[in-house]
């Protein structure tokens, strides 16, 4: 799976652009995490911060566009079924970065899974279900 467009939709707070490629055979969905692995934990070590939460992507769908986070099942059959998790901010959907300095590495992770999974504890779920992953990180 590779990962073609990106552009953080920071000044505007709408979900990025993303595409990804060669999902691995017997993918049944994908999921993707989306986290600030630098966020500082002023009570200890540094704890990633989850900006969004996607699960049960049909394997078919090879992206998903730009403002896409908020429109859940609203484009029609191809994107039917997709759960968006709740954030770090405890709201539902995409929150883009707002980084308190620069440096920053958000980080772009796609699971292709051997089952579905609900958004819900996602983590918890895809454990033995990884079939394979992809990782992007953009530094803010």
């Amino acid at each position: 799976m590779a990962q073609e467009s990106l552009r953080l939709g920071a000044k505007k707070d709408i979900s990025p652009p993303l595409e990804w490629y060669r999902v691995p055979d017997g993918a049944r969905s994908l999921a993707l995490v989306v986290q600030d692995i630098d966020a500082p934990d002023p009570e200890g070590p540094i704890v990633p911060w989850t900006h969004w939460v996607v699960a049960n992507i049909p394997p078919s769908v090879k992206g998903l566009p730009e403002g896409f986070s908020g429109k859940e099942g609203a484009s029609g059959r191809e994107f039917g079924g997709i759960q968006e998790g709740v954030n770090d901010w405890k709201q539902p959907g995409w929150r883009g970065p707002i980084p308190p300095s620069r440096g920053h590495r958000i980080q772009f992770k796609l699971y292709a899974l051997d089952d579905e999974v609900t958004k819900d504890k996602l983590m918890d779920a895809i454990q033995g279900h990884v079939l394979g992953e992809a990782e992007l990180t953009a530094v803010f």
